[in-house]
């Protein structure tokens, strides 16, 4: 067997989100988010299911963090409830809010993991979507007040900062394919959804630095990869404008201060057009000390007149699927990482999610969940190759650290290392949870 060896320093972890995991949605002066009421309008989510629970984590955040630290992680990703610190989306802070990130922080911290925090991962407080959202730009004035506080209240605290959470789900996914709150479906509303938030995270990074802030910040977006089924070139234009859709349609603006053309005319084609105003590109290619990627599948892709957005057709080539139904496809973690360097560079990367939905039961007190061993192995591979040609690699983090609301699919949708049973609300130890453990406090797995 082959020894994959990652090197010193190299950091292991999980990850969560906060309307995923906390529940506890109307105590301690929290106020509302587009998913509490996206949740509550009949057929946008499975089940009628909800966060108003989830995991409970808000009152269970020891027995969890304990479980991190039996786990030997370095690191763990958690989201801070824009709600919960600006109940009405802004104006005067709750000091109940700050009081529970400051403990579960310091919670953290005493067990010797290292906290790192998204800003915004999808909970919009109600109030300013009801003010018209991120298609408004007095929305990114409120995020950067909201991120300014933050980087105050836990300046020394958390020194890894994230300002967005997969930008392409809450503009494209949320206003365009309307899965995902607030469940719109306009082009338009999404392109503009999308150059806001970039906006947002430029004006946010400016004032990390103005501040003077301890520590690092970056972003979080969500890739893809196509491999077009042929070499055929409308098939190979075909899985680009897909695979651009998700990566350079938000890494070109980023990193070079600009869009890219090849999107921009797609988009245009079909009456969409990005509303920048003076000093937006310059303000979104702020310097980042580090990329936040979140990787799950990949697929191979050929071209279809009027099919889709961008006429690609996607090929079912026999991969195996997750049980969420999409393909595991660990060649394309590998090409997309390479390809975002060879594109933009060698940034440090933290992969702040990959992982895998199997809905394993427990059995006699123990979950087999090998699927989801052999998932994350496969990808871990894909990612040592990436590393060793030249991707600058510093840590991983699996997406999740337990069972939690996964969005749209309600509670039918297991993600997590740790199981948990939405009725008792008992966290089970899966098979994974004991195999990442070896890998997180070793640095290395047999393969």
């Amino acid at each position: 067997m082959a020894i994959i060896q990652f090197p010193e320093g190299f950091r292991f972890g999980t990850a969560t989100a906060s309307y995923q995991i906390e529940g506890a949605y109307n105590e301690d002066g929290r106020g509302l988010s587009i998913w509490d009421t996206f949740s509550r309008t009949p057929g946008m989510v499975k089940n009628g299911d909800n966060g108003d629970v989830a995991c409970d984590s808000y009152h269970r955040y020891e027995e969890d963090i304990a479980l991190m630290k039996e786990l030997g992680i370095q690191s763990y990703r958690f989201s801070i409830a824009w709600p919960r610190i600006f109940p009405n989306g802004d104006g005067e802070p709750n000091e109940a809010g700050l009081d529970f990130y400051h403990r579960f922080v310091d919670c953290l911290l005493a067990n010797g993991i290292e906290p790192m925090c998204t800003l915004y991962h999808w909970d919009l407080p109600q109030s300013l979507q009801d003010r018209g959202g991120w298609e408004s730009r007095e929305t990114i004035d409120a995020f950067v007040r909201y991120a300014e506080l933050m980087f105050k209240e836990f300046g020394g605290k958390i020194k890894k900062w994230m300002t967005l959470n997969e930008p392409w789900c809450s503009s494209f996914l949320s206003n365009y394919l309307g899965v995902h709150a607030p469940g719109k479906k306009d082009l338009q509303t999404a392109v503009t959804v999308a150059h806001h938030l970039l906006v947002a995270h430029g004006q946010a990074v400016m004032k990390f630095r103005e501040l003077g802030a301890d520590g690092e910040i970056g972003i979080a977006p969500n890739v893809t990869w196509l491999d077009p089924y042929s070499d055929r070139q409308e098939d190979v234009d075909a899985a680009r404008r897909e695979v651009g859709w998700f990566v350079e349609w938000f890494f070109d603006p980023l990193f070079k201060g600009e869009y890219p053309s090849f999107m921009t005319d797609w988009f245009a084609g079909k009456g969409a057009t990005v509303p920048i105003q003076p000093g937006d590109m310059d303000i979104i290619a702020q310097k980042l000390d580090f990329l936040g990627i979140n990787y799950y599948t990949g697929h191979i892709g050929r071209y279809k007149a009027e099919l889709g957005t961008f006429d690609c057709e996607v090929i079912d080539a026999g991969y195996e699927k997750t049980d969420i139904g999409w393909f595991i496809f660990p060649e394309g973690f590998y090409k997309v990482l390479v390809h975002i360097k060879d594109r933009y560079g060698s940034i440090p990367i933290y992969i702040t999610e990959n992982g895998a939905c199997y809905n394993d039961e427990p059995s006699e007190g123990r979950v087999r969940d090998s699927r989801r061993i052999s998932y994350i192995k496969r990808h871990l591979v894909q990612l040592h190759r990436a590393m060793q040609s030249g991707v600058n690699v510093k840590g991983y983090l699996t997406w999740s650290m337990m069972d939690n609301f996964e969005w749209a699919e309600g509670y039918t949708m297991r993600f997590g290392l740790i199981h948990v049973d939405y009725n008792t609300l008992v966290r089970t130890k899966k098979d994974s949870y004991y195999w990442y453990k070896k890998v997180a406090t070793n640095g290395w797995f047999e393969n």
